[in-house]
């Protein structure tokens, strides 16, 4: 890998990652704003007959200008085929000359004659001036040709643009996301959170989200992976990816041990290089028809210590929603900047056996020599007994301190009370040895 990033001097190793770009150029982002991937498909073969053989999604994909163009063409080439062919069985029966006979098509005098025939056959306009009579079998048989592929045309075209109208993707432009997502505590975790909103009274039924990391990666292998799509849970297990879209709602995803993100702390923020693609999925009220609205966040984007304003109000008897609020967000000063592996470290307790080590010794020992402690320690117990003090402590201020805790010239002894979540402390005086056979030969001299 070090070999290939020298030979191409493209790909730098930039905190633990491969990079396809200059360390000045801004990230390129795979998903828009507005939902668009942004990808451009090259080098494909036979693109147009896999295309024409889906000619259907491609009239409906297709921008609106093109399908109008589509949709005029298609008629007044097939008006103009079968022109030319009442044009040509009116040439071929004579009816263009001066001859007391009846004519194929009544009233054609010529092309234009026979075009504007054609027109009204396909369209069903009848007039009642021009018409085929049974002098002309071809022309009869061409009238129920056209007549057909007239309704094919018709029918392909209407439900083209109706599907095309009717597409739950113009749903999207009522659904938004924040323009910013945040990182930080909720509950004593960190979390990163996104906001998302329905601008419409109608619902989203089903809604559900979704959410994905994308990132550069180099495999144990040596292999680079440009785009992986690593997920983000939000909820899934507990089902609360499922939302009841009424008002706008906050998406969190826990950082925790299976997150992507655990690792992650506000100065590697700063520096690293991802994108969060976020989706929202649901079938529209009107028509059930299933939508996707997509939108990301680069890293950049995130807001370390942030929270959203609050934008639903009570009014009255109901409820507001001030969107002018929806994208505000304010800083919390207290969030650490750590991230949620090192929070998780810092927060585990010191066992027990370890931060009373020694005082356990002491006691220990105490019970297995009793004729070490004469009447005059007994009278120390009892004083220390009376000093002893009960104080609910909070365990990351405990366990970041030393074991034991010097007070003055006592040695300080905790003891955990479990049952009542409080820590109690024995002064223990320093006269008491801890080690019973250096406190006998002290006695015996």
């Amino acid at each position: 890998c070090c070999m290939f990033s020298e030979e191409r001097g493209v790909m730098n190793d930039y905190n633990g990652k491969i990079l396809t770009r200059g360390s000045s150029q801004v990230r390129s982002r795979f998903v828009k704003k507005n939902g668009q991937c942004n990808v451009i498909f090259t080098n494909m073969e036979e693109k147009r007959q896999r295309y024409l053989a889906d000619i259907f999604t491609t009239c409906v994909d297709i921008r609106w200008r093109y399908l109008l163009l589509i949709f005029c063409t298609s008629f007044m080439v097939s008006w103009l085929f079968f022109g030319i062919i009442f044009y040509t069985a009116s040439l071929a029966h004579g009816d263009f000359e001066e001859q007391p006979r009846m004519p194929c098509i009544l009233h054609v005098q010529g092309f234009v004659g026979a075009l504007l025939f054609s027109m009204e056959t396909q369209t069903t306009i009848g007039y009642g001036w021009r018409c085929v009579t049974e002098e002309c079998p071809v022309a009869v048989i061409t009238v129920v040709v056209q007549s057909i592929v007239g309704c094919i045309i018709d029918s392909f075209m209407i439900g083209t643009i109706m599907a095309k109208m009717a597409r739950p993707k113009k749903r999207n432009q009522t659904l938004v996301f924040s323009k910013n997502a945040v990182i930080a505590m909720r509950d004593g975790k960190l979390c990163l959170m996104w906001r998302v909103g329905n601008l419409r009274r109608s619902h989203i039924v089903e809604a559900h989200v979704r959410a994905q990391l994308i990132r550069s990666y180099v495999t144990a292998e040596g292999e680079f992976i440009p785009l992986e799509q690593m997920d983000l849970n939000v909820g899934y297990d507990e089902g609360t990816d499922r939302l009841f879209l009424v008002s706008p709602l906050v998406i969190v995803h826990e950082i925790d041990r299976d997150s992507p993100l655990y690792t992650l702390s506000r100065a590697d923020l700063e520096t690293d290089d991802f994108e969060i693609v976020v989706i929202l999925e649901g079938m529209v009220e009107a028509t059930a028809m299933t939508t996707q609205f997509r939108s990301s966040y680069l890293a950049r984007e995130i807001f370390w210590g942030h929270r959203f304003e609050p934008v639903i109000y009570e009014d009255r008897d109901r409820y507001k929603v001030d969107y002018g609020r929806f994208h505000k967000t304010y800083e919390v000063a207290s969030t650490p900047h750590l991230s949620a592996k090192e929070l998780e470290e810092d927060l585990i307790p010191r066992s027990l056996s370890a931060f009373c080590y020694e005082n356990e010794v002491a006691l220990s020992c105490g019970e297995e020599e009793d004729d070490i402690f004469d009447s005059s320690q007994v009278a120390g117990k009892e004083k220390t007994e009376e000093r002893r003090t009960s104080v609910s402590v909070d365990f990351q201020n405990m366990f970041q301190d030393s074991p034991v805790v010097m007070s003055g010239s006592h040695s300080v002894m905790c003891v955990l009370d479990m049952d009542n979540n409080q820590m109690e402390f024995d002064i223990l005086q320093t006269a008491i040895p801890l080690d019973p056979v250096t406190y006998k030969s002290e006695q015996e001299t």
